[in-house]
């Protein structure tokens, strides 16, 4: 088969290693891809949202499959632009069509949907600019921390979570009146503060069937103890070590089953990835958020401990076969450690050469932000590499990754040294 990937980060060099490891595949192509994958994919210049270019590719290059790593173009019908069209229409995409990735284009559409099928969460309301005196009336009905969260997409970075009232109410009428995340905080979601232990579940379906994949924990401040400004992400562990069976039956039961039915009955087309944020509560899951792709950096870890043939996983999502599928999973722990740029999350510089990158053997480098420039590997965003090792557990598996991650040099790298300190 010949398959394309959309996106260019950790995530969508991860997914295009399994799939260039599977007999399935005959050709590999990501776009635009980074120098990661450049070494295992033909890379092709195309953005995730340029929907015409990318029917071009597909056709010239007789795609057969077509994987969607990140939000965005999901968010923007990508698979509905493929079902309109009638030479594409025949082409599968592993990804939910638009109507149903408004579950994490909308945090109001994706708690109207868990209230809807009864699914646990944090008491919410939500406002507008129109309603902005009832959102400092619902604040004021809350105890601290008071969470708010953009409506719309706002890369990761539309969440706050504030001690202090009248900061709360400040923030608020920036983000409704003052655009403070741009159109995506047109409408923000006020939630109660659930206080917990989060990890991520992962969920593949072809929209009726569903298999659960390995659990994991990310890492999202920038700073040791989890301090700072949250990022899109600094490491993952995986499996989460507090999520044991009893306590996955009840996400199965409680969530993952709701969830999938809840989609058919509301008749939201979903053949792809649901991410699902959770927060354990009093030895209780409850859902934060839902993510519609894998989760970056938790799929570094995730999709290296699948032993399974990816392809043939993504093909009996795509033909609506998923429960002939047996998923085979490594029992050993994988985590992720993830090098950035200095400065990141705020102003940093690009285009620093990465030394040392082509010397690590005992553990799996995966590019995020990198491109290739004069034959050279050089940084191009926040999140730079990630370094992915397996261990008997977490702790063994973190200790290889930072041994790895000596080796590696680029102009004024960071990462944390404290992963796994919470657990």
């Amino acid at each position: 088969m010949n398959i394309l990937v959309l996106g260019s980060g950790g995530r969508e060099h991860a997914i295009a290693l399994k799939i260039s490891q599977s007999p399935k595949t005959s050709k590999l192509f990501v776009a635009p891809g980074n120098a990661g994958t450049a070494a295992i994919a033909t890379n092709i210049p195309v953005g995730v949202n340029d929907f015409d270019a990318i029917k071009e590719v597909v056709l010239r290059e007789s795609i057969d499959l077509v994987v969607v790593g990140p939000e965005d173009p999901l968010v923007n019908g990508v698979h509905d632009f493929f079902l309109n069209d009638a030479e594409l229409k025949p082409i599968p995409v592993i990804g939910p069509q638009k109507a149903a990735a408004a579950l994490e284009g909308s945090k109001e559409f994706a708690k109207e949907f868990m209230m809807r099928h009864n699914i646990p969460t944090a008491a919410y309301e939500s406002f507008t600019g129109e309603s902005l005196e009832k959102g400092y009336a619902f604040l004021e009905s809350l105890k601290p921390p008071y969470v708010l969260k953009a409506d719309g997409l706002a890369a990761g970075k539309g969440v706050l979570i504030l001690q202090d009232l009248e900061e709360a109410k400040t923030e608020l009428k920036s983000m409704l009146l003052d655009s403070k995340f741009g159109s995506a905080s047109a409408t923000v979601v006020i939630e109660e503060f659930l206080d917990g232990i989060e990890l991520s579940c992962f969920v593949l379906t072809d929209g009726s069937n569903y298999k659960i994949l390995p659990t994991a924990k990310d890492y999202k401040r920038i700073g040791e103890g989890d301090t700072g400004l949250n990022t899109g992400g600094m490491g993952a562990i995986s499996p989460v070590p507090f999520a044991d069976s009893d306590f996955m039956d009840m996400v199965e039961s409680r969530i993952v089953k709701p969830t999938v039915e809840g989609l058919k009955k509301d008749n939201l087309p979903y053949v792809g990835f649901v991410f699902i944020g959770l927060i354990k509560v009093d030895g209780e899951p409850k859902v934060i958020e839902y993510n519609v792709r894998m989760g970056d950096p938790e799929t570094e870890v995730v999709i290296p401990r699948l032993k399974s043939d990816l392809v043939e996983v993504l093909v009996a999502m795509a033909n609506g076969t998923l429960d002939q599928i047996d998923l085979q999973i490594d029992e050993r722990a994988a985590t992720t450690v993830m090098a950035v740029s200095g400065g990141y999350p705020e102003a940093y510089e690009k285009e620093k050469e990465i030394i040392g990158a082509d010397t690590i053997e005992d553990s799996i480098v995966f590019h995020a932000g990198t491109k290739l420039q004069d034959g050279k590997v050089v940084t191009n965003g926040g999140r730079v590499i990630a370094i992915t090792s397996f261990g008997k557990d977490f702790k063994e598996a973190l200790q290889k990754s930072y041994q790895s991650m000596e080796k590696l040099h680029f102009d004024g790298m960071y990462y944390r040294k404290d992963l796994g300190f919470d657990l």
